[in-house]
């Protein structure tokens, strides 16, 4: 192969067939009361997806247009608890303990208030100094033991809960790489961000923190109730009237408090996409003086979430104030009654105080367990947005055990296509290939080329098996690639993406990356870059290979990134590489900078070549030309310029690209 220096400077293309998905705006709440956390451990890994079905061959497409609008189906309390409830296996003995230590503190508290009592009509009432000693002696030791057990009980509350977290957290993020492009066209990025963060924050207070709480605040009523009515039943009973009214009053905040919550979640992931958004285009900003409608477009969103949250404090602000005053006309008609009882001599003071502590008690786990309800409301809509990435298909998977080739580590790189007809999600009715066949022998080299829109990235995504085809075959030496596991698959094909791809991490790091196991040695990335013409200005630099680079990083210009790339596909050593719009975004002298390594990474390698730059094409042992998803012309340089047809006219610059 060799590839000559670009004459033209060409413009970024578009991929095939894809449009920009719109923002979804799903609306999802999230408690925020809750603390920082920390955790060290995670729970096991997530089981993989069950495998989707095997496409039927055929013309008709079976993807769900990414540009659709998404029909969330909203989940309810007990439905949203029962899908993410198995996350909980492994860590459930803990919580059964958690739950042990919640009742345990709450008889300890219950025995304290007897012991008051005991103190107060034997020791206080009657200034016994001697009555006092032994029942202070029980009352601390009570105390001491519940100190302990609540101590226990909470911090391993906050380890199980965060476990928990983290391997739903693995789970979504698991699900999420898997999922095809077009799901990420139609999700802004900051709105996913905030559903692997505040979302999965509001499960875990329904499946994990909400079980532990009605747990305690169960057996809390329980006990201070039996303890109630042990004191003075009928009084007790005239009390616990006030018990339904609390349940009502959550009854009317729960739909309200609801949708407020769902437009603060929605809120809050259009917050996150904005300054995301904004922070990546930061370039285009300055550039055209946008950073007034930036601050604008901030402001807007900032609104919706100021509203929202606020609505969402108010409402919680009214149902506790309510509930206040509710517990304090129960404490003042308890106080009243028992004044009366002990002016008729039917209960000591000692009672009534402890009396009026039990009933103080026992209002809080009650409240709780109402606000309770309202957790669990709010978290359904966090469930809602999470089961749309879970509940997403990927659009392909491994292929099942008995439909699996076996295959050997490395291929031989002979690639074919068999009347392949694709159609994107979000184009159903335009075909981005129709009945395209080629094939590529071990070491050729081909270049694929045509107008913007016309198919040409199409190739790309299915060789690496992004998306199935809808009709025909490809084959990697002679076998299906769908009977193929992708890692298999993907282990033996290099792809360098027209954007090139850094990760924030050091240049080593960056480069070593390419292999996937075992992890390469200092020297094995030091002779990558050195094939890669990239080891001279990477020794030049302060910190050498440790340098930290990042996404649109400015320590290094797009030529010192584009041999970054090289020298990782060099690590990569695959026997098929693609190469997509290799010089395109490059000056001319960057562009050839990089095609000396170029040529020694294509080297023995069966390697496509997607460009709008013919000059790479000169020499090219095939070239493919594509218009509108067909195969228009296919020979060598040479060939298709005595043709004169489109190939012909592009390389004149008779004819510009038309995108679509």
């Amino acid at each position: 192969m060799h590839l000559r220096n670009s004459r033209r400077a060409r413009g970024p293309k578009t991929a095939d067939g894809r449009t920009a998905g719109t923002a979804n705006d799903r609306e999802t709440p999230t408690p925020r009361g809750r603390g920082t956390k920390t955790a060290t451990l995670t729970g096991p890994p997530p089981a993989p997806p069950a495998s989707a079905p095997e496409r039927p061959r055929t013309a008709q497409p079976t993807h769900l247009p990414a540009d659709a609008p998404i029909l969330t189906r909203h989940v309810g309390p007990v439905e949203a608890f029962r899908r993410f409830w198995p996350l909980t296996l492994g860590d459930r003995r803990w919580m059964l303990l958690v739950g042990l230590c919640a009742i345990l503190a709450a008889l300890a508290e219950t025995v304290t208030i007897l012991i008051f009592a005991q103190l107060t009509d034997h020791a206080l009432a009657k200034g016994s100094v001697s009555a006092f000693w032994h029942p202070a002696g029980i009352w601390l030791a009570v105390a001491v033991i519940g100190a302990v057990v609540g101590y226990l009980g909470h911090s391993l509350a906050a380890w199980t809960a965060e476990r928990f977290l983290l391997r739903l957290r693995a789970r979504v993020f698991t699900h999420l790489q898997k999922l095809p492009p077009h799901f990420f066209q139609r999700n802004r990025r900051g709105d996913l961000v905030e559903r692997l963060t505040g979302d999965v924050d509001a499960i875990e207070s329904l499946v994990v923190s909400g079980l532990v709480g009605a747990c305690a605040a169960v057996f809390s009523t329980l006990f201070y109730a039996a303890a109630a009515l042990l004191l003075r039943w009928e009084l007790a009973l005239a009390t616990f009237v006030a018990a339904p009214i609390f349940f009502a009053a959550t009854r009317r905040f729960t739909s309200r408090l609801r949708e407020v919550s769902r437009r603060q979640r929605a809120a809050d992931g259009a917050l996150t996409s904005v300054v995301e958004e904004t922070l990546v285009n930061v370039v285009l900003t300055q550039a055209y003086n946008r950073q007034r409608d930036e601050e604008k477009r901030l402001g807007r969103e900032a609104l919706r979430w100021l509203r929202a949250s606020v609505a969402s404090a108010r409402l919680n602000a009214l149902y506790d104030q309510l509930i206040e005053i509710l517990e304090t006309l129960c404490v003042l008609a308890i106080i009243g009654l028992g004044a009366w009882e002990i002016s008729a001599g039917r209960m000591t003071l000692g009672q009534l105080l402890a009396f009026a502590a039990f009933i103080g008690y026992l209002y809080p786990p009650i409240r709780s367990l109402g606000k309770l309800g309202l957790t669990a409301t709010a978290a359904t809509a966090a469930a809602d947005r999470l089961l749309e990435i879970l509940d997403a298909r990927p659009a392909v998977t491994d292929p099942a055990p008995a439909r699996t080739t076996p295959f050997p580590q490395r291929a031989h790189g002979e690639l074919t296509a068999d009347d392949v007809t694709f159609r994107y999600p979000n184009s159903p009715h335009h075909n981005a290939l129709n009945a395209f066949s080629f094939t590529a022998h071990p070491g050729q080299f081909l270049v694929v080329t045509g107008p913007s829109g016309a198919g040409k990235s199409t190739l790309a995504a299915l060789l690496l098996r992004f998306y199935d085809p809808d009709a025909g075959t490809i084959r990697l030496d002679g076998i299906p690639v769908d009977r193929l596991p992708l890692a298999d698959l993907r282990r033996n094909i290099t792809l360098l993406p027209q954007e090139t791809l850094v990760l924030h991490d050091t240049i080593e790091r960056n480069i070593a990356c390419g292999r996937e196991s075992p992890d390469p040695t200092h020297q094995e990335v030091v002779h990558a870059a050195q094939a890669a013409d990239a080891d001279a200005f990477v020794t030049a630099l302060p910190d050498g290979y440790a340098t930290v680079i990042a996404p649109a990083t400015a320590a290094l210009s797009g030529g010192q990134l584009q041999r970054i790339a090289i020298a990782r596909a060099m690590l990569r050593d695959a026997p098929v590489l693609i190469l997509d719009e290799p010089t395109t975004g490059l000056d001319t002298l960057a562009a050839q900078r990089i095609l000396a390594p170029l040529h020694r990474l294509a080297a023995g390698r069966t390697t496509l070549v997607i460009t709008h730059d013919l000059d790479l094409a000169a020499t090219a042992d095939r070239i493919l030309v594509l218009d509108d998803g067909n195969l228009t012309e296919s020979g060598t340089h040479t060939e298709l310029l005595l043709h004169g047809g489109l190939y012909a006219e592009l390389f004149a610059g008779g004819r510009p690209d038309v995108g679509h």
